[in-house]
C-alpha cells in the first residue's frame, strides 16, 4: 500500500472526492482503496470547515471503484469516517464483494446513481465575515490654559489644541501637536504641529512674538517685526514651506 511522506501536499492524487445531493446528504465517492490515504486527506478536509461536517450524515459510494481495488474493508472505512464526524447512512455499491460487506454490517446499499454530483465545497454559504471597523482615532479634550504664561515656562498640548484665554510673557514656549489660540498679547515662542501636522493653526489677538512655528517651518520676531500685522490679530498657516500671516 503506497504511503505518503509529511512533505506530500495532501490533496496530491486524492483518493476520494467529497460530493453534495439534492436531500443535502453528504456523499463520500472513494477512488481507490486505500484507507490508509483517505485517512489523511479526510482529516485534512474537515479541517478546512469542522462545524460543517460535524455530525453529517453521509453515503459511502463505492460504486466508481475498479475491479483491480480488492475488495474494501467496509467496517475499517466507516469507522475512519466516524472519527472525523461523518455518520454513514447508506453505502451505493455494484459489486458483489462491496454489497455482502454492507448487508453483514446491516448496512442499507443504494444503486448505483446515474445523477450528476458536483464536488463539495465546505465553505460554500458561508458568509464572508466583514472586516472589523477601524478604530475611530482618539480625541483628546482641548487643553485650556486660563491663567499667564511666565517666562521661562513651558506648556505642551500632546494630541490636541492649546487654548491660552490671557498672555504669554517672553521667554515662555507653547508647544502643540494641534492648533493653537491665544487670547492676548501673544509673546514668547509659539509652535503648533510639532509632530508634523502641516494643517495646524496659530491663533491671536496680538501677535508679538519671539518665534512662530507650525510643522517646523517658522519664522523668528527679526522676519515679523517687518510684517505689517505685526502687532495685529492674526492668524498664521503653512502653504507648502511658507508661513502665511493673515489679519483675524
Amino acid at each position: 500500500m503506497p504511503t505518503m511522506s509529511q512533505t506530500e501536499p495532501l490533496d496530491q492524487d486524492p483518493v476520494f472526492q467529497l460530493k453534495g445531493s439534492m436531500l443535502a446528504i453528504t456523499v463520500l465517492e472513494l477512488a481507490r482503496n486505500d484507507l490508509e490515504n483517505l485517512d489523511r486527506q479526510l482529516a485534512a478536509k474537515v479541517a478546512q470547515a469542522p462545524n460543517f461536517f460535524s455530525n453529517a450524515p453521509l453515503v459511502l459510494a463505492l460504486d466508481k471503484l475498479p475491479a483491480s481495488e480488492g475488495s474494501v474493508d467496509l467496517p475499517g472505512l466507516m469507522r475512519i469516517c466516524r472519527q472525523h464526524g461523518l455518520r454513514t447512512l447508506a453505502i451505493r455499491a455494484s459489486r458483489i464483494e462491496d454489497i455482502a460487506a454492507a448487508i453483514a454490517v446491516d448496512l442499507p446499499v443504494l444503486p448505483p446513481s446515474g445523477a450528476r454530483e458536483r464536488p463539495l465545497d465546505p465553505h460554500e454559504g458561508i458568509v464572508a465575515k466583514k472586516p472589523e471597523k477601524p478604530a475611530e482615532p482618539t480625541i483628546k479634550p482641548t487643553k485650556i490654559i486660563t491663567s499667564p504664561v511666565r517666562g521661562g515656562q513651558q506648556i505642551y498640548a500632546q494630541g490636541c489644541d492649546l487654548v491660552v484665554i490671557s498672555s504669554v510673557s517672553p521667554g515662555a514656549e507653547l508647544l502643540a501637536d494641534g492648533n493653537i489660540h491665544v487670547y492676548g498679547a501673544m509673546r514668547g515662542r509659539v509652535l503648533a504641529g510639532v509632530k508634523g501636522d502641516t494643517k495646524a493653526r496659530i491663533f491671536c489677538q496680538q501677535m508679538t512674538a519671539e518665534l512662530v512655528s507650525i510643522a517646523g517651518h517658522y519664522k523668528v520676531s527679526e522676519d515679523l517685526r517687518r510684517d505689517p500685522l505685526w502687532g495685529a490679530g492674526v492668524q498664521v498657516s503653512l502653504s507648502g514651506d511658507v508661513l502665511n500671516i493673515i489679519r483675524l
